[in-house]
């Protein structure tokens, strides 16, 4: 049965040094859910994900695991309990993918503990899914950038946590390999319950792929919910400074935002096609 773990910031401020990134926030994951944070460069979504993970301490408020500061939560607990994928993670030098994957199972593992079938089977199902398998033996150094994001990936499923961090998983990803990695991410939630909280930049698949959405704009929460309520060409402006129109997506019905940009070409007669601007 899965377990699902609270996270929550409470008039939250964090930054670095006298600067302030994130200011007075309060926002709760929903749990069992996917919950994706976005918002322009710079407005503090890498920064809240980081102190969600207790990688910066906060400047004021807190963040609450189960309803307690995570600043006393033991570490080995937590790494049990919440994994963190950062953005543009360095391997050391010369690892080979199946240890660097192997990795993420440090925090199952007891002081003198040989490696066990269980390790053995999580990392096998974490390459398996992330499509790495035949890259185990490869030096990650080696690898193409978007390989290298999908082992990473690979490493944050072999911890096996229920609840999972991640900020921006699709780095270096063309557009088939992002959609390939959400809908694994989605595959995780859906079958195993995980709790996710993920930053993308691209707006439409946080729509599409978010049960909720946090918008972040100068480093306050300005907007939270389900992608059909959040997201609007009165958002888009607020928070993007993008002037857009917003219709149903296609294929999954959720908002598709569509730019107007300067150019924009409109058909004025018959036969004449229109050009669109995607995002």
């Amino acid at each position: 049965m899965t377990v699902h773990h609270s996270l929550e910031a409470q008039a939250l401020s964090a930054g670095y040094g006298a600067r302030t990134i994130v200011d007075a926030i309060d926002l709760a994951l929903p749990p069992g859910r996917i919950s994706v944070i976005v918002g322009a460069n710079a407005c503090g979504k890498s920064t809240l994900l980081k102190t969600f993970a207790r990688l910066l301490a906060p400047a004021s408020g807190a963040v609450l695991l189960d309803g307690a500061r995570i600043d006393r939560t033991p570490t080995k607990r937590l790494a049990q309990t919440l994994g963190l994928l950062p953005q543009m993670p360095v391997a050391p030098e010369g690892i080979v993918v199946a240890d660097l994957v192997g990795r993420g199972r440090h925090p199952h593992q007891k002081l003198f503990r040989a490696w066990t079938a269980d390790d053995e089977r999580a990392v096998a199902e974490a390459l398996a899914v992330t499509g790495t398998t035949d890259l185990a033996d490869r030096a990650v150094d080696e690898l193409s950038g978007g390989q290298r994001q999908r082992v990473w990936i690979a490493m944050a499923l072999a911890q096996e946590t229920e609840l999972l961090l991640l900020d921006e998983p699709t780095t270096y990803l063309d557009l088939a390999h992002q959609v390939e990695v959400l809908d694994l991410i989605t595959d995780l939630n859906r079958k195993r319950g995980t709790t996710i909280a993920m930053v993308l930049h691209d707006i439409n698949l946080a729509a599409r792929y978010a049960d909720h959405l946090f918008a972040l704009r100068g480093g306050e929460l300005v907007a939270s919910g389900a992608p059909s309520d959040v997201v609007t060409a009165e958002l888009m402006s607020d928070v993007f400074g993008l002037d857009s129109t917003v219709i149903p997506d296609p294929v999954s019905g959720t908002p598709l935002i569509i730019p107007r940009g300067r150019h924009h070409v409109r058909a004025t007669a018959p036969n004449v096609p229109l050009t669109g601007v995607s995002a």
